[in-house]
């Protein structure tokens, strides 16, 4: 098959200090893009490079009689960004890997996401939406909280100091999400309990992979038990000696069958196709709450990097390149297609 391979490439190693290496968490750097490449052509694939900038578009539309199939993990620009590419290969009618436009947009806006998990009664943490920053804080939400970007993945813009004890920090971070990121800020009550990221292939039927569970017994003793960017990009690395996850999880069926239920739930109530992940934490009951919806997952080849989906994916029995070939399946399997190498 001849398979378009869309994606935004990082410029930058993830740093505290770099403000550019922080914009560029959602990216994928060059070597996973060659990686990804790499795997699809060893399973027989004819493959077009293509990057999701505002040239994407035109490149597309010159291509689109010599394309199969598009497999996209491209975080584009701007407002709605996860929908650009999805839109673009709508209009001219290519097929593609992942969730429609309206689904992806609605899954990069987090408190849309959860007013829709609540409607459905999918637990999430208790919320508030701030836009200016002088709103007032519901009463509901007590302390410790965490502040986040209401449209980033990739724990962009979530770092340690993202957990508030006070209203004078709450504020403080609030104003700063807002400036920084030019965007609303998310206020969650801080969740204290177990951690899980929950990787799914397919649509009717739905793969569950093995369950990941996020380990922070190794964090220094000053840090919040959470995935940080500071936990996600820098103590979580190639050359690190600690150890950051745990698959499969351990924990009993009962817990391992609620997470299940609520995962396909929220696939399904969300319109998610193909693919996606979703995090988790326990609450003070031991009730699996969604913290988000990763309808784009990273997907980096290297083991040693400890991505989510991949890691799943070896959990099951996969290689990297039968996990690509089952996703490229299951997309084209929804648009009548046949899968051809």
């Amino acid at each position: 098959m001849k398979i378009a391979l869309i994606f935004n490439v990082r410029h930058f190693k993830p740093s505290l200090k770099n403000k550019k290496a922080i914009e560029e968490a959602e990216f994928d750097n060059p070597e996973t893009i060659k990686g990804i490449a790499d795997s699809l052509k060893k399973l027989g694939h004819k493959v077009f490079l293509i990057e999701a900038n505002e040239n994407a578009y035109l490149k597309l539309k010159k291509l689109r009689k010599k394309i199969d199939f598009v497999f996209n993990i491209a975080e584009g620009f701007g407002v709605d960004r996860e929908a650009q590419i999805p839109a673009i290969l709508e209009m001219l009618k290519i097929p593609y890997l992942g969730s429609k436009p309206l689904t992806q947009a609605i899954c990069l806006n987090k408190v849309k996401t959860k007013e829709i998990l609540a409607f459905h009664k999918i637990p999430t943490p208790k919320f508030q939406l701030f836009e200016n920053g002088s709103e007032k804080l519901k009463e509901d939400l007590k302390f410790p909280l965490i502040v986040k970007p209401n449209s980033e993945g990739s724990s962009k813009g979530i770092f340690q100091n993202s957990v508030v004890k006070n209203e004078m920090d709450l504020r403080k971070k609030i104003k700063e999400i807002i400036k920084n990121l030019n965007q609303p800020a998310l206020v969650e009550e801080f969740l204290n309990g177990r951690e899980f990221t929950v990787s799914l292939i397919g649509n009717n039927p739905v793969e569950v992979l093995p369950i990941v569970e996020i380990d922070f017994s190794a964090l220094p003793k000053n840090f919040y038990p959470m995935d940080s960017y500071e936990m996600k990009w820098l103590i979580d690395n190639p050359k690190s000696k600690v150890q950051t996850v745990i698959c499969p999880a351990k924990f009993g069926r009962k817990l391992e069958k609620k997470i299940k239920e609520i995962c396909l739930k929220t696939k399904k109530v969300l319109g998610i196709l193909d693919w996606c992940r979703i995090d988790l934490r326990l609450d003070k009951k031991g009730t699996p709450n969604v913290l988000e919806v990763n309808q784009i997952p990273g997907i980096i080849p290297d083991p040693k990097e400890n991505s989510r989906f991949p890691l799943a994916a070896r959990a099951a029995g996969y290689t990297y390149e039968q996990m690509l070939e089952k996703l490229i399946k299951t997309a084209l399997k929804r648009y009548g297609k046949k899968y051809v190498v």
